[in-house]
């Protein structure tokens, strides 16, 4: 038997792995004074279908559940988000920082980068119009991968307005029913090329030439009809993060719901999908809630499954992961029972140990003294301590050290704690 296709097993150390990215995930959102929530797994398809369309059931696990309901996996969280928000938002001071990570489901067809399964975390700031929100969010993203050891040569942030589009486009007369429909097309123009490009929007009746002003000179295109990208890029450049931004106009981001700011996280040598990606959602809470709650709000997801490509093909943050998991495998004490009649003695001392907090080990079965302590080298043991013949009192080994002594069991306690505070010796 095999997992589902898209679906992965998370051996020990890939799960230390994950337990890696979301810890570093956690602290710097914290840090940012981020506080973490969550939703649920399953939530009606109707709140999906609400904010994309009936097009999205093809891409969502659904089924029937035994209350004849049609429920399906999340796929994202924005629209959860959206619902607590509108239920719950007199409950809490305004903006909200709130984070969440947790698995997500989609049913699409595997490929580098996308699974069916996959983790996420999310952070969004409700209840804040500012710039300095925007900007705020930008500099969280950014200082998440520079947790992992990432620096402005490993990747760059594309910032975009899709309002500055708009307005673009409403000097040129375009509907604004038909906005969504051109910034669809423009949001395709990596995949189709400038030619196909061009075909489409001929419809449209805007002037290539002004559009390439737009895509190719955005300091003199975007700016000139956005306020906000010249502010947004003030405040990130007053943090010294402006070496990871770029303005990139060619960036609309294909969901219509998006209302200004606008981003995506690649990789510099553009080798894998994008990291990360959000922007601003002004009205999606309205358009979701029973209630109409308008309400500003922008946001974020970021995967574990392009980042943890990304860290396997950067040295750096590899070898500071494969450092953090290594010890997070390792014990700090290991108990060598030499003779067996000091095995209830030693279990009773393990107890002991383990309720001040160590992480301690043991043989289950007897075995020869020599493999019990290859078994605490291989579990990168502090110390090891050893039940034997010295009984009563207990032979006390550093493994870095190879140094060896014997303590009095009852001072047991005190003098393994100097191996590990050195203060506690004093």
């Amino acid at each position: 038997m095999q997992p589902l296709p898209g679906f992965r097993d998370f051996l020990p150390d890939d799960c230390a792995a994950r337990n890696y990215i979301f810890a570093r995930w956690r602290d710097v959102a914290r840090r940012y004074g981020f506080v973490e929530w969550d939703g649920p797994l399953l939530e009606p398809t109707d709140l999906y279908k609400k904010k994309s369309g009936e097009e999205i059931v093809g891409q969502l696990f659904t089924f029937i559940d035994k209350g004849e309901r049609e429920v399906a996996l999340r796929p994202e969280l924005t629209p959860t988000l959206a619902r607590v928000v509108a239920a719950h938002e007199r409950e809490f001071k305004k903006p909200l920082k709130w984070f969440s990570i947790g698995p997500f489901f989609r049913y699409e067809k595997q490929q580098r980068g996308r699974l069916r399964e996959h983790f996420q975390l999310n952070c969004d700031v409700v209840g804040d119009d500012s710039i300095d929100a925007d900007a705020e969010i930008i500099a969280l993203a950014i200082d998440l991968l520079r947790a992992f050891g990432f620096v402005a040569d490993d990747f760059i942030v594309r910032v975009s307005d899709r309002d500055a589009w708009v307005r673009f486009l409403t000097g040129w007369k375009v509907p604004h029913t038909e906005i969504p429909n051109f910034l669809s097309i423009i949001d395709k123009l990596d995949r189709v090329g400038e030619e196909e490009t061009m075909r489409r929007i001929e419809p449209f009746g805007v002037e290539w030439h002004d559009i390439k002003v737009m895509l190719e000179n955005p300091q003199e295109g975007a700016r000139e009809v956005s306020p906000r990208l010249d502010a947004l890029f003030n405040r990130l450049k007053e943090r010294e993060l402006d070496r990871f931004v770029l303005l990139d106009c060619s960036l609309v981001r294909g969901l219509a719901y998006y209302t200004g700011t606008v981003f995506e996280i690649f990789d510099r040598g553009r080798k894998l999908r994008a990291i990360a990606g959000g922007g601003r959602y002004d009205n999606l809470i309205a358009q979701l809630s029973d209630d109409a709650v308008k309400m500003p709000a922008l946001g974020f997801a970021m995967g574990d499954v392009v980042l943890g490509e990304l860290i396997n093909e950067t040295p750096r943050a590899r070898d500071a992961m494969n450092e953090a998991i290594a010890t997070e495998h390792k014990i700090d004490i290991y108990i060598v029972i030499a003779k067996e009649e000091r095995r209830a003695g030693a279990v009773a001392e393990i107890q002991k140990l383990r309720n001040r907090g160590y992480r301690v080990d043991y043989p289950l079965a007897p075995a020869k003294v020599g493999k019990q302590f290859q078994t605490a080298e291989d579990l990168g043991a502090t110390i090891a301590l050893l039940y034997g013949d010295e009984w009563p009192q207990v032979k006390v080994k550093n493994m870095a050290t190879r140094e060896e002594s014997l303590i009095a069991h009852e001072a047991l306690p005190d003098s393994v704690a100097k191996f590990f505070n050195p203060s506690a010796s004093a």
